[in-house]
C-alpha cells in the first residue's frame, strides 16, 4: 500500500502541468513582446486603407502610391501591379505631380522619353483665337441681317407714303445694296462661324488636345497640338525648339469619370534616334 505522501504527490501532479504551461505561454508572450518587428515580419507589410480608389481623395492616394512605389524598390510590393496601375491613372486625372516622372531611359525598347500631360494654357490660347474668329464670322451675317430688318420695319411704317406716292430711287437701291451685303455676310461669315463651332467642340471634347512635356534630350518643355484619335494609328512627330532633336508625341485616350462626353489625354515624349531622324530627313 503506497504512503500518504505518494498519494499526495500524485493528487498535485495535474496541477503542477498546467502551471507549467501556464509559465511557457507568459514566457512566448513576454519573447513577442520583446521582438515586435519580428511579429510584423512574419504577418507581412501592411499599407494604408483609401477605401474605393474611383471616391479616394488626392492626399490619401498620394500617400499610398508613394507607400507602395518605396516598398516595390526595396522588395517587398504592398499591391498587385493592376491596382498600382489605376491609383497612378486617377492621380494622373487629379494632375497631381507626384507620379509625373522625369526623362529616363527604357531597357526593354532601348528609347529615351519622358511623361506628356495635357497643357490647358496653350488650350485656352487657341480657344481665343477659335472665339475672336466665331464672333467675327456671326457678325458678318448677323449684322447685314439686323439692318436689313430694320430698313425694312422702318418701308413699313411708311407705308402710307409707299402707296400714294411710291418708292424713290434711292431707297430701292438703299434696298438691293443691303439685300446684297446680307448675302456677301453669309458667304463669308457663316463658314468662319461654322468651322469655329466645330474647333471650339473639338476643344472641349479634347479631340484635339496640347500636349506639354520634358525633351529627353535637353530636359526643357516641348508641346503639341496632337489629335487623340489619329495619334493611335500614327504618332505625332515634333522636334524640340532648343537642340532641335526629333521627338515623337504617344497618346493614350482615356474616357472622363463625369460622362460628359470627354475624352483624357495623356501620353509620352520619345526621343527619335539620330539615325532615324537622318534617313527621314533623307527621305523626305
Amino acid at each position: 500500500m503506497p504512503s500518504s505522501a505518494a498519494v499526495l504527490h500524485v493528487r498535485h501532479s495535474p496541477f503542477s502541468a498546467s502551471r507549467d504551461r501556464l509559465q511557457q505561454r507568459r514566457a512566448r508572450s513576454e519573447l513577442r513582446a520583446s521582438a515586435p518587428g519580428t511579429t510584423l515580419a512574419a504577418e507581412g507589410p501592411s499599407c494604408l486603407f483609401v477605401g474605393p480608389i474611383e471616391t479616394a481623395s488626392k492626399e490619401m492616394l498620394e500617400a499610398l502610391y508613394q507607400q507602395a512605389r518605396d516598398s516595390y524598390y526595396s522588395g517587398s510590393p504592398l499591391i498587385v501591379d493592376d491596382m498600382f496601375d489605376k491609383v497612378e491613372l486617377k492621380l494622373r486625372v487629379y494632375g497631381s505631380k507626384s507620379v509625373v516622372k522625369y526623362p529616363r531611359c527604357s531597357l526593354r525598347r532601348q528609347s529615351t522619353y519622358a511623361d506628356a500631360e495635357e497643357d490647358p494654357s496653350q488650350v485656352f490660347a487657341l480657344a481665343s483665337v477659335w472665339i475672336l474668329l466665331l464672333v467675327f464670322g456671326a457678325s458678318a451675317f448677323l449684322v447685314p441681317t439686323i439692318y436689313t430688318i430694320n430698313l425694312a420695319l422702318k418701308d413699313a411704317s411708311n407705308s402710307r407714303d409707299f402707296l400714294y406716292n411710291g418708292r424713290s430711287p434711292f431707297e430701292s437701291l438703299t434696298m438691293l445694296n443691303a439685300i446684297l451685303f446680307i448675302g456677301l455676310g453669309y458667304l463669308i461669315g457663316y463658314p468662319v462661324a461654322s468651322a469655329s463651332v466645330q474647333a471650339l467642340q473639338g476643344l472641349w471634347r479634347n479631340d484635339l488636345v496640347a500636349l506639354k512635356g520634358s525633351c529627353p534630350n535637353c530636359g526643357e518643355e516641348v508641346f503639341a497640338f496632337v489629335r487623340a484619335e489619329k495619334s493611335k494609328q500614327q504618332p505625332h512627330r515634333a522636334e524640340c525648339h532648343v537642340c532641335e532633336s526629333a521627338l515623337v508625341f504617344r497618346t493614350k485616350v482615356e474616357q472622363s469619370i463625369s460622362g460628359s462626353g470627354r475624352h483624357w489625354v495623356y501620353g509620352r515624349v520619345y526621343l527619335v534616334p539620330q539615325t532615324f531622324a537622318n534617313d527621314r530627313r533623307f527621305l523626305f
